[in-house]
């Protein structure tokens, strides 16, 4: 299950990576019951879309709407089929081929179940993860796994391909370090972007450097993915940041 030559210079490249088909059916349905459950059950802690604020979301967690569920948090301590995904060994070999290094998984970032609802579920905007990360190096990985489909109708990701590498000036961001849609000097970028869909079990690398952004989930039925983060070793958090927070988990390769 090594990644090949042609995938890790795809990853450099472009800043993602897609393993098709990469979770068995029987994985994905195992997490997809326990998110389930606990999503009915409201275990917490929860991110509501009240709490981000992002345009559409309901004005607070009263509004209607407002006890919509944007992710579950902490997802390696949310049972067994969650925590053995996030420690897979055959992932965990493939991040250590592109990091050049053994790997450590982060628990202050991702770390979550994506639960995307239709009506209230928001759009994303074009960011990046490193925006709110403190590292030494940009240089992080999210592992993305979709537990059903993902398409342009429920909000799947987009790509811009190669933006890990972009420098952009300040004036090309706003205040929260999303790429201004009114910005004429964004527009050769953005028009770059890729629209990403997915099926049950497929699983997509990025780099914490790489502009992604998602539409709404226009369909009838939650859309579920879980993310998570890791870094190279070589690469800890700034020590008293937010990243440094939440412990973190040495894997090795």
């Amino acid at each position: 299950m090594a990644l090949t030559a042609s995938q890790l210079d795809a990853f450099r490249e472009d800043g993602y990576l897609i393993l098709p088909r990469y979770v068995p059916q029987a994985d994905c349905e195992a997490m997809l019951a326990d998110a389930r459950a606990q999503l009915a059950a409201a275990t917490l802690p929860l991110e509501f879309e009240a709490d981000v604020g992002y345009a559409g979301a309901p004005t607070s967690r009263e509004a209607e709407g407002g006890q919509t569920v944007r992710r579950l948090l902490k997802a390696y301590d949310r049972g067994d089929a969650l925590r053995g995904w996030a420690t897979r060994p055959d992932l965990i070999e493939s991040l250590a081929q592109i990091f050049g290094e053994d790997v450590v998984l982060t628990l202050a970032h991702h770390n979550c179940v994506m639960t995307k609802h239709p009506h209230f579920g928001t759009a994303t905007g074009w960011h990046r993860d490193i925006r709110y990360w403190s590292f030494p190096q940009n240089s992080l990985i999210s592992v993305w796994l979709a537990l059903g489909p993902e398409t342009l109708a429920n909000g799947a990701l987009r790509f811009i391909p190669g933006s890990h590498r972009e420098q952009l000036g300040p004036h090309q961001l706003d205040a929260l370090d999303f790429l201004r849609p009114d910005e004429p000097d964004n527009q050769p970028l953005v028009s770059r972007g890729r629209q990403v869909e997915l099926a049950q079990g497929d699983v997509v690398l990025f780099h914490s450097g790489l502009f992604h952004a998602a539409g709404r989930n226009e369909g009838d039925t939650t859309k579920f993915s879980v993310v998570f983060a890791y870094r190279g070793e070589s690469n800890p958090p700034t020590p008293g940041s937010r990243s440094a927070s939440a412990g973190e988990v040495a894997l090795g390769h």
